[in-house]
């Protein structure tokens, strides 16, 4: 096996100390142009990529940030990781993700993991989870930040928007447009407080209107296409038949039109149809999805922000909201008279 490339023959080719190669590599800025080139070029011919365990036990960093997500599956969290990416890059902090198939045992596993491999810090999505994943976490001094939720009062670092705010307007919405035969597709509220807070946005907007959310008329169900189109599929078998399925995202949405299309109905002649999340979906279905646009960007970059502040250990919590917008398209209408 051909050695591994080290400091010191990239430095010998460059014709320079192995400090100045380290300069180049941590902190170009401060080395001449000339000499940098002649660094990377040695770099490049060596193909040499640093050893990062030496320097993190020296500094006691890695320089890396671990994610837990819920899933790779669809696109609701690729926005706010390419954002979160990008921002930690430009720091020159590796982001490095796993996912955890919405299983608490399996994200505990995960989160031990990166532990284990010396992250510098983590980002979870959401705050359901057992406590004492919060007490190693505040044990070992290691800085997090929950995504994708939000309320004023967490006693953790958070980026995130009222979930259930955001549902509300959105029923809301559908109950000033004069439906009053609403039902819903919410993902699984167990072990999920995103979930949980969409469904409870319905219900107070039910409420307030003198109307609630009946057990026949909410389906809980994973994130996917045909999860959503056969829950749809047993609501619009109803009597008497729905006339808007409120969505808790929008995969769940578009496997919902999926049905109504399967069934001879047209929405929203027949059937009005709500997402959450305002993906790229939402802007290729027929009709194009109504939704709930969520800031996945900047949740991300503001993250990022808050895990990259210096001594975040001692520092206040600090909690970020932002807003959401509601998205009307053409998959939302009055019902029919």
């Amino acid at each position: 096996m051909k050695p591994r490339p080290t400091l010191e023959d990239v430095a010998g080719m460059a014709g320079v100390s192995t400090a100045t190669v380290s300069r180049v590599l941590n902190q170009p800025e401060r080395v001449r142009s000339e000499t940098r080139s002649r660094v990377k070029a040695a770099v490049a011919h060596f193909d040499y990529t640093p050893h990062f365990g030496g320097r993190a036990l020296a500094s006691n960093r890695t320089n890396t940030v671990g994610a837990v997500i819920p899933t790779m599956e669809n696109a609701i969290f690729a926005r706010g990781l390419q954002a979160l990416q990008e921002s930690l890059a430009e720091e020159a902090v590796t982001l490095v993700v796993a996912t955890a198939n919405y299983d608490p045992a399996r994200e505990a596993d995960q989160i031990r993991t990166l532990l284990g491999r010396g992250v510098d810090g983590l980002v979870l999505i959401g705050e359901a989870r057992d406590p004492s994943i919060y007490a190693m976490l505040e044990r070992r001094g290691t800085p997090f930040v929950l995504v994708w939720s939000w309320r004023a009062d967490c006693p953790w670092p958070c980026v995130g928007f009222d979930n259930r705010a955001a549902a509300r307007a959105m029923a809301r919405r559908v109950l000033e447009l004069g439906h009053r035969q609403v039902a819903m597709i919410a993902g699984i509220t167990r072990d999920n407080d995103r979930a949980t807070a969409r469904v409870e946005g319905v219900r107070d907007a039910l409420r307030e209107h003198g109307l609630n959310l009946n057990a026949s008329r909410l389906i809980e169900t994973p994130y996917n296409l045909e999860a959503g189109a056969a829950a749809a599929r047993h609501l619009l078998a109803a009597t008497p038949r729905p006339t808007v399925i409120v969505c808790g995202n929008d995969v769940i949405a578009a496997g919902a039109l999926n049905a109504v299309r399967s069934l001879g109905l047209e929405a929203p002649a027949d059937v009005s149809v709500t997402g959450f999340d305002d993906i790229d979906l939402a802007l290729v279905l027929d009709p194009l999805l109504t939704t709930v646009h969520v800031p996945h960007r900047r949740m991300g970059e503001a993250a990022a922000s808050l895990l990259l502040t210096p001594h975040m250990r001692n520092a206040e919590v600090r909690n970020v909201v932002f807003e959401t917008t509601l998205v009307e398209r053409g998959s939302l209408a009055p019902p029919r008279k």
